[in-house]
C-alpha cells in the first residue's frame, strides 16, 4: 500500500503521516459498480482514494438518484467526513465507477491527526471546500443548465474519470444518474449523434469531439 499511497498523496502529506496511514488504514480493493457506502449507514471510517474512481449520488424522495460528483485518485468525500466527525448517518451513496482501491481511516485517527499534522488539516479543509463547490455546481446545473448541457457535461466527466472516450452505460442508466427519463436521454443522444458529436453503439456512447 505504501507505494500507491505515496503516488496518490506523497505531494500532500509528510512522510510521517504516510507511515501512520500505512500502519492504521484498512486497504479495500473494489470493482466497477461495487457499492461502497449506502444511504442510512453509520460511517466509522474515512476513505482516501488511492486509485480508480467513485461516483457520489444523492437519493430523492421518489428513490431516484442524482449524481453529485466523482472522486478520483487523491480525493476523499466531504459528505463522509461530515458523517464521521458528527457520528451521523450517511446521506449519500458511493458506487465504484471503475475498479480501484481505497484506504479507510478510523474516525479516531482523523481527529488525532487534525491536531498533529498541518498537512492533514489542510487536506480536510480543502476537501470540504472542493466538494462544497462541486455540490453547488450540481445545484446550479439543475437550476440553470438545460438538459442537453447537463448531459454533455456528464458524458465528458464520465470520459475523464474512465480515461476513455467510450461511455459504457445504457440510456436508462444515464437517465437515472441525471434524474430524468430514458426517453429524454435517448432523444438528446440521437440529436448529438446527428450533429456528429457522438456515436451511438449498443449500450455505449462514443465521444467524437
Amino acid at each position: 500500500m505504501t507505494e500507491h499511497l505515496i503516488k496518490a498523496y506523497g505531494s500532500v502529506f509528510e512522510p510521517a503521516l504516510i507511515d501512520e496511514i500505512v500502519n492504521t488504514a484498512t486497504l479495500i480493493d473494489f470493482k466497477a459498480d461495487d457499492k461502497l457506502i449506502e444511504i442510512g449507514e453509520y460511517i466509522q471510517q474515512m476513505p482516501l482514494l488511492i486509485k480508480g474512481a467513485i461516483k457520489i449520488l444523492r437519493e430523492d424522495r421518489d428513490e431516484g438518484e442524482l449524481l453529485l460528483y466523482f472522486l478520483e485518485k487523491g480525493d476523499t468525500c466531504a459528505m463522509t467526513l461530515a458523517c464521521c466527525m458528527g457520528y451521523t448517518k450517511s446521506e449519500i451513496r458511493a458506487i465504484a465507477e471503475t475498479e480501484g482501491s481505497v484506504a479507510m481511516i478510523p474516525v479516531g485517527k482523523m481527529e488525532e491527526w487534525l491536531g498533529k499534522y498541518k498537512s492533514w488539516r489542510n487536506f480536510v479543509f480543502t476537501s470540504y471546500n472542493k466538494r462544497l463547490s462541486e455540490m453547488l455546481t450540481a445545484i446550479d446545473n439543475l437550476a440553470f443548465m438545460k438538459m442537453d448541457e447537463r448531459l454533455m457535461k456528464y458524458l465528458k466527466e464520465k470520459a475523464k474519470v474512465n480515461n476513455s472516450l467510450i461511455i459504457s452505460n445504457t440510456h436508462q442508466e444515464i437517465a437515472y444518474e441525471l434524474n430524468t427519463s430514458r426517453v429524454v436521454i435517448s432523444r438528446l443522444l440521437k440529436a448529438f449523434e446527428n450533429e456528429g458529436i457522438i456515436k451511438l453503439n449498443r449500450n455505449t456512447v462514443e465521444l467524437l469531439k
